[in-house]
């Protein structure tokens, strides 16, 4: 729920003489400012990231256009309900410092929401230029921007630590979910422990986005400051494994938030799946991202098809299937069963993908793979389908059209079409009750779930979904354990 922000009287005056500078007409003449993007035949060939940010006109002159409104409908539309408006008029009168510093009252990761939140969606949905026929204030681009200008000051000494209270906070897990409660905790004034159960710190925004959308520098920045503020992480370190609930119990960790995510692949369940060459897009991305595949001195081994498919429409496929161009395909198809306007990716990603050559199947759902005398997939049927009637979650559910199936030649297919968690956490905590997609039952407003202190967020919950979301659960969960440690512990 939003809180309606508190302006000090030394805020206020400076934002007064800010509206005054420009009459709301002229700020609304200001067309949004477009980001500078590497060209698509140079980005297939390397890594590096494709949109390169603002600069500091740039960034000024878009800040300058947001009215700051009495009533800021867009702190609505964010998950972890960033102060917006402070941030951005703080970047209009040139203070990028006390921007980052809004930020990091209430977000963790600004640097990384900046780049993956799909603030069309969100914030910038719900900005009062959209009621004018206007593209809205670039919210997200002026995000990363205040987050990778800022000083290199860390969580506590940008926003203050409360006095240590002694007492220990285990977090499982080290995505999105798990770093935004770990920073919410620890200026709180408790001792955070995260374990992640892989080698390196990060989670989804490490093995699951490419590079070319997240730089690992983004993320590692990020993390240091949640390290520089006092929070401990050990890799290597899966719990139900090496460690047990029992074992965090008996170290004296007094709370404890799941966020392990959901690592757990769906496949279709149709003939050929098990030929060689089809695989998740957890796997494909993991082996690329996360293990080096494809990189010079690296051993993990990943197939380099030259036809490739990509089964799904989100986020997740669209990734994969940027990657798959940057890993030498020279055809490479988007298959999704609906139509293109009902696709959950990032329009923005959708963009980009065509930009780099991608051909967009839509409308056609795969039914088979054949395989050569070795194994190897080497073609996709696919089945004509076209929109019915409207399904529980408001889309027109797509229906096969009778004898339409086509095949093609693919020599590699990556399944992109949603996601479980792994059930290793909930079969080693007694206790625990599960959904039947295997996600945990939590309380919805306080996110503890059926076993006393243990807290849950993030995929583990929600089944997959956005960075900020996760992010947002991160923050709902803290601010519930704090308040029952309040009232329980110490009472």
């Amino acid at each position: 729920m939003h809180n309606q922000t508190t302006i000090s009287p030394r805020d206020a005056q400076w934002r007064e003489e800010l509206r005054k500078s420009h009459t709301a007409k002229e700020r609304m003449a200001i067309p949004r400012v477009k980001m500078t993007e590497l060209s698509p035949d140079y980005r297939v060939t390397c890594n590096e990231e494709v949109n390169q940010g603002l600069t500091h006109d740039e960034a000024l002159i878009e800040a300058t256009r947001c009215l700051d409104c009495p009533d800021p409908q867009c702190v609505t539309g964010c998950p972890v309900s960033i102060n917006i408006p402070g941030f951005i008029k703080n970047i209009e009168r040139g203070n990028i410092e006390d921007a980052a510093a809004v930020l990091k009252e209430t977000s963790a990761l600004p640097a990384v929401c900046g780049r993956v939140c799909p603030q069309e969606r969100q914030c910038e949905s719900k900005c009062i230029y959209n009621k004018t026929g206007r593209e809205p204030v670039a919210i997200g681009y002026l995000e990363r921007f205040a987050a990778d200008h800022a000083c290199k000051r860390s969580v506590g000494e940008e926003s203050g630590h409360a006095e240590s209270s002694g007492i220990k906070i285990a977090v499982v897990g080290s995505g999105p979910a798990s770093l935004s409660f770990a920073g919410e905790m620890i200026r709180l004034g408790y001792s955070v422990h995260v374990f992640e159960a892989l080698h390196e710190i990060g989670g989804v925004l490490k093995y699951g986005i490419p590079e070319f959308r997240l730089p690992n520098e983004i993320v590692d920045a990020e993390i240091k400051q949640l390290r520089d503020a006092g929070v401990e992480f050990t890799t290597d370190c899966v719990i139900g494994k090496t460690l047990s609930y029992e074992d965090l119990v008996q170290q004296g960790f007094k709370g404890i938030f799941v966020a392990s995510g959901a690592g757990l692949p769906r496949f279709m369940g149709i003939p050929g799946e098990n030929y060689i060459g089809v695989m998740s897009s957890n796997e494909y991305l993991t082996r690329v991202n996360l293990m080096g595949a494809g990189r010079p001195g690296w051993a993990t081994p990943v197939i380099r098809g030259k036809r490739v498919a990509v089964i799904g429409g989100g986020n997740t496929a669209m990734d994969s299937c940027r990657t798959a161009r940057r890993m030498g395909a020279e055809e490479v198809y988007i298959v999704y069963r609906r139509s293109e306007a009902e696709m959950p990716a990032r329009v923005e990603e959708v963009r980009h993908a065509k930009e780099e050559g991608v051909k967009f199947l839509t409308l056609h759902n795969p039914v088979e793979y054949l395989a050569d005398d070795k194994g190897r997939v080497r073609a996709m049927r696919l089945q004509r389908m076209e929109l019915g009637e409207p399904d529980a979650s408001g889309r027109r559910s797509p229906v096969p059209v009778d004898g339409d199936i086509t095949e093609v030649a693919v020599d590699e297919v990556i399944v992109s079409v949603g996601v479980s968690p792994n059930p290793l956490i909930p079969d080693s905590i007694s206790g625990l009750d599960v959904t039947r997609r295997g996600t945990l039952v939590v309380n919805d407003e306080t996110l503890e779930t059926t076993v006393p202190m243990l807290y849950a967020g993030g995929d583990i919950v929600r089944g997959g979904a956005t960075v900020i979301l996760a992010m947002g659960d991160g923050r709902h969960a803290a601010a519930s354990m704090h308040e029952k440690i309040l009232t329980t512990i110490h009472r």
